[in-house]
């Protein structure tokens, strides 16, 4: 009966980047129902695929449910149990082996997508190591965006949907199907009905590009171009804010001298968009204010996306839509402890200099190891040796560019320990697998860091299997035998309460309120101006000789030139039933999308003698793939959409789960990455197709 039911209020979580409040439905210790919260601050009631089927996971018989060691070789799946007690003893021990031999330095702590505190309780676990590497895919993932706002404009400007806009700009983001860091569709949705026009740029017509005013159907790759031609038409024209640009801009004149060349005749041979739709285009948001940019990602996925980053954020400024609800802002944290004071920063004061990337000379305050340097100092020793790591939330040998040289640098490590929910291709390659506790298990704070100037109430809704542990837990006990006790507490849940106790507010407290805001604040500059060198939006960078930048945003040419033997594009798209390359073992999810898919269009699929549901060879110079062709007429005849993320965990953990066969990072390759971020090409790649003819 229904009225057994104990019904929970919390954020969703772990399946995508979290944010949708829900009442979970709980009875003898079990999720019997989810359904959305009509007052959700993010969502009204929005619910996705995946947050309906998160409570799968705490069930699944696969689910790792006691902590392992490797008895056999480096990938022959060959495990023994072990208690917690030798797990944490091991791990710290060989850890430590590392320490005394290569020094803090040569143990890295690798982190996938922020999911929750266990991000910043890693960072801590790091820094009071003295390891100054914490890795992550901060690089192709916001990273670009934020830093280079911060050298910009001194804030990382994020889209404001809680104001009303007259015009959103999605480039690149495609937040109907996959929420990105927050920004859930709802509230766009909702603006949208309101009469809130739509600008797509997007080279795949998704569910929005079909309600936009205009879809921009741009090359793969070719983002900074076109945000130049922007810049052309509305400087040209003279549909800027002249009072903004005249008193809050820094370097206005080169900016507009450097952009005359991008008219959009010549910017449409770049990107394949008409001129008239990008002078259309560039007028619509040019002539709406407030307007917001919401960019995605996927403009960070390849060796150009400073440039792309900076011609937005001077996009942003020269329109007026800085810091002005409905347009891009500085999000602003309620009171709760500084990130810095958390993680211990402290104690590790020559980390800027000791860092991995460092010696590659990335952009000033990039913190976070880009994985394709780290893979370089394990298999190169430079700029050091690394030889030990830690995991959690993470799955390189998917989830890392190159995946043939992430496996290399895995089997080449001394030792190391993965913590996952499931049995995964890089935790068959571990010495020590931790069976961790999943979303819903445990008290967790959410979208703390993150920069979007709230924190969400993640309340524990059941008990997790008997051995079942939550990371920040792990991390706790961890941090007592690698690193002096003192620094940590008797009852990992003590964080939750750290973090909010600048506010005087409790865990318990917190989690009747739901979530923290801060406050609104706009136009801040008007009385103490931008946090930059000059105190205004960099247009050009005052610091671009000092830090060996290019001052004004640039485009020098393709991320990979044309290659006739491979003259297709191929791009990637996430699949909106997983979260990267999580989750295919969850059945139901796994049943709305079974297969890999490639997108084709029917003129190139007829040309090749393709047809739908036909295994399709995805080649490139790094490798070959294989997936199922889907035939769509949403892309340009000359780009393939490909999926990203797969494994096959119905194959078993002694193939490793057939990493190589539909894994899109074995097309990708590490050789030529972006200086300022170390960021490889993701997008952007030659290739070619054919029938795959070697079916067994």
């Amino acid at each position: 009966m229904t009225n057994d039911i104990r019904w929970i209020k919390t954020h969703c979580a772990r399946m995508d980047h979290g944010g949708c409040s829900i009442f979970v439905g709980v009875k003898n210790n079990k999720i019997v129902k989810i359904k959305g919260d009509p007052d959700g601050f993010l969502n009204k009631g929005y619910i996705c695929q995946k947050g309906m089927a998160s409570p799968e996971r705490l069930v699944h018989p696969k689910r790792l449910k006691h902590p392992i060691k490797r008895i056999g070789k480096r990938g022959e799946g060959e495990w023994e149990k072990i208690s917690w007690a030798e797990a944490i003893h091991t791990i710290s021990e060989k850890l430590n082996a590392v320490k005394e031999k290569y020094g803090a330095r040569g143990v890295a702590f690798c982190q996938g997508m922020p999911k929750g505190m266990e991000h910043f309780l890693l960072i801590r676990l790091a820094n009071i190591f003295g390891s100054p590497n914490l890795v992550g895919y901060q690089d192709v993932c916001h990273a670009p965006r934020e830093i280079t706002g911060i050298h910009t404009c001194g804030f990382y400007p994020v889209a404001n949907f809680h104001h009303k806009s007259r015009l959103v700009m999605l480039w690149g983001s495609n937040i109907t199907s996959t929420n990105e860091e927050g920004e859930i569709c709802s509230l766009l949705l909702e603006q949208a009905k309101g009469g809130t026009d739509l600008i797509v740029v997007d080279p795949r017509k998704t569910d929005l590009a079909k309600k936009a005013k205009y879809w921009l159907q741009l090359r793969p790759g070719t983002d900074n171009a076109l945000a130049l031609g922007f810049l052309n038409v509305i400087i040209k024209e003279g549909l800027y804010d002249k009072d903004f640009v005249e008193n809050w801009t820094y370097g206005f004149d080169a900016l507009a001298d450097h952009v005359k060349d991008y008219t959009p005749e010549m910017v449409s041979a770049i990107t394949w968009v008409s001129p008239e739709l990008i002078r259309k285009s560039a007028r619509a948001y040019a002539a709406c204010c407030p307007a917001a940019i919401q960019w995605g990602n996927a403009i960070e996925h390849n060796i150009n996306t400073f440039d792309t980053a900076r011609a937005l954020v001077c996009l942003m400024a020269v329109c007026g839509n800085l810091d002005a609800p409905g347009g891009n802002v500085q999000a602003n944290d309620p009171k709760i402890l500084g990130l810095g004071k958390f993680v211990r920063a402290d104690l590790i004061p020559s980390k800027r200099k000791e860092m991995i990337h460092a010696y590659h000379h990335t952009i000033p305050r990039m913190m976070i190891v880009p994985p394709a340097f780290f893979i370089k100092a394990v298999l190169e020793s430079f700029p050091y040796p690394v030889k030990g790591a830690y995991m959690q939330c993470v799955n390189p040998l998917i989830g890392y560019a190159d995946s043939r040289k992430t496996y290399d640098a895995l089997m080449k490590l001394d030792f190391f320990a993965v913590s996952d929910l499931f049995m995964t291709p890089t935790a068959c390659l571990a010495d020590i697998v931790l069976p961790a506790a999943s979303h819903f298990e445990f008290n967790d704070i959410g979208h703390y860091g993150i920069g979007h100037g709230y924190i969400l109430a993640r309340p524990k809704v059941v008990d997790p299997p008997e051995e079942c542990r939550p990371d920040m837990e792990i991390l706790n006990e961890l941090g007592k035998t690698l690193t002096p006790a003192k620094y940590w507490h008797k009852n990992y849940e003590d964080f939750l309460e750290d973090v909010l106790a600048p506010g005087g507010l409790s865990y318990a407290r917190f989690v009747e309120r739901g979530f923290l805001k801060g406050e609104d604040l706009f136009y801040k500059y008007r009385t103490s101006g931008f946090k930059t060198p000059t105190g205004k939006v960099e247009l050009s960078l005052s610091t671009a000789e000092k830090f060996n930048l290019p001052p004004l945003p640039q485009f020098n040419g393709l991320p990979e030139k044309d290659d006739p033997d491979f003259p297709l594009v191929l791009t990637s798209s996430k699949n909106p039933y997983y979260l990267h390359s999580s989750y295919r073992w969850v059945d139901s999810l796994r049943k709305l999308s079974p297969h890999p898919q490639v997108d084709i269009h029917p003129e190139t699929a007829e040309k090749y003698g393709i047809c739908a549901g036909d295994e399709v060879v995805i080649e490139t110079r790094a490798g070959q793939i294989i997936q199922v062709a889907r035939l769509s007429g949403d892309l340009n005849p000359g780009v393939v959409n490909a999926s990203y993320g797969w494994w096959f965990p119905e194959t078993g953990a002694g193939s490793q789960y057939e990493w190589k066969r539909s894994n899109f990072n074995m097309l990708t390759s590490s050789d030529k990455l972006g200086r300022e971020f170390g960021t490889p090409n993701l997008r952007a790649l030659c290739c070619r197709i054919r029938l795959n003819t070697n079916i067994v």
